[in-house]
């Protein structure tokens, strides 16, 4: 071989992983060059895990070089797009997901919110454990049962959290307001929480309707629907729709909560992947007849709740009162492995009807208002029924 020929082999090889590493693909290559490329890789990659199994110092068992494999690809993703919602489940770590997700076990009573140490606290529900252990609003946690949860899916992070009734879990839990972290030892139990309260109250001079709603699971819409009903039956002129504290759940509920205030046919929100392409989600009909409605944000207002409040704002039939929301703007899908785990991977991104992607930078409100949680006043609140009742008072 000569020494031309070689050099122009050795750029012919290095172009190609070039071409690779910065967005191409084996699949993009030619046939020939396409399988001698892709055997060379699962060859090394074989190889290498077969030197570690016969001659690293400690032994090790090859399905934990696997997993280790699967997710330090995941964590490269994680870093390169500064992506926190991919996350690798090991076969354990997958029965845990699953059966905290299909309700199967108990909790704290809690609802939480991923950042980079662990879960904030969005919202503790009354007379729950939580609640008698003294964990408030804005508290961080950051360790269960000694182990460490920074950086881990919240959604796993949540099932080491819960487990059978009557069992313990030990919490660390930070407050920002102190930077103290605590130990709490917190019995587990059976938690019921209503998707939606509704009621009446008295503001202002105006009978307003305040509907506190916590999460888009299946049916979500039509409890949504019925308490709007109710209180407006009961005389509420305006609505107070409280999104505080709701982390998302499924993109059809929030596509059908936002028909229940949108004309038919209205853009509610696009997602665009690279695999499945572009698609727009559009209201399904029958609406309630318009009324003044505040809806309230803060940063514990992520996924569909944020398609949900863009939705009323971009469509002009809502205020928001409060602060900035989640921005998470990406959404997963969960895939099986032959290994018996999963990824969950980010697919792809939200748009706004108007076309904005909520990625990073949430929903500004048109009135801010930050509840401090240690008063023993609602501030968000108080201020989204002042902003009603001007609006009630200035439509009459």
């Amino acid at each position: 071989m000569s020494s031309r020929f070689a050099a122009s082999a050795a750029a012919l090889a290095a172009a190609l992983c070039a071409g690779l590493w910065f967005g191409g693909h084996p699949s993009d290559l030619p046939g020939p060059v396409r399988d001698a490329f892709v055997d060379e890789h699962v060859a090394a990659f074989s190889e290498a895990r077969e030197m570690i199994e016969d001659n690293y110092f400690r032994e090790v068992a090859p399905d934990k070089l696997e997993d280790s494999s699967i997710g330090g690809m995941v964590e490269f993703l994680r870093r390169r797009f500064d992506d926190r919602f991919s996350h690798y489940f090991d076969p354990k770590e997958l029965d845990l997901f699953e059966e905290a997700t299909a309700g199967r076990f108990s909790g704290v009573g809690l609802s939480v919110s991923e950042v980079k140490r662990g879960l904030r606290v969005a919202r503790v529900f009354g007379r729950s454990p939580a609640a008698r252990a003294g964990i408030e609003v804005g508290d961080v946690i950051v360790s269960v049962n000694g182990g460490s949860i920074a950086g881990l899916d919240s959604d796993l992070a949540t099932a080491r959290i819960k487990g059978p009734p009557g069992t313990d879990v030990t919490l660390g839990v930070l407050r920002p307001s102190t930077g103290v972290e605590r130990r709490l030892e917190i019995e587990r139990a059976q938690i019921s929480v209503p998707v939606v309260l509704g009621r009446v109250v008295r503001a202002h001079g105006q009978r307003i309707g305040y509907v506190e709603f916590t999460s888009f699971t299946t049916g979500a819409h039509g409890e949504l629907r019925d308490a709007i009903e109710r209180v407006e039956a009961r005389g509420a002129r305006g609505i107070v729709l409280d999104l505080r504290g709701n982390g998302g759940g499924l993109l059809r509920e929030a596509v059908l909560c936002a028909s229940i205030f949108l004309p038919d046919g209205e853009v509610v929100v696009s997602t665009d992947a690279r695999t499945r392409g572009r698609e727009v989600y559009r209201a399904l009909g029958n609406p309630l007849p318009p009324r003044p409605l505040v809806v309230l944000i803060n940063r514990d207002t992520a996924s569909a709740a944020e398609i949900l409040a863009a939705a009323l704002r971009d469509q002009g039939l809502a205020t928001l009162v409060g602060t900035r929301s989640f921005g998470k703007g990406v959404f997963q899908q969960v895939i099986e492995l032959p290994n018996g785990g999963a990824l969950d991977l980010t697919i792809g991104e939200y748009f706004t009807a108007e076309g904005t992607s909520l990625a990073g930078e949430g929903i500004k409100p048109d009135v801010r208002a930050e509840d401090r949680a240690p008063t023993r006043v609602d501030e968000g609140l108080a201020a989204a029924e002042r902003v009603l009742a001007r609006e009630l008072r200035d439509g009459a």
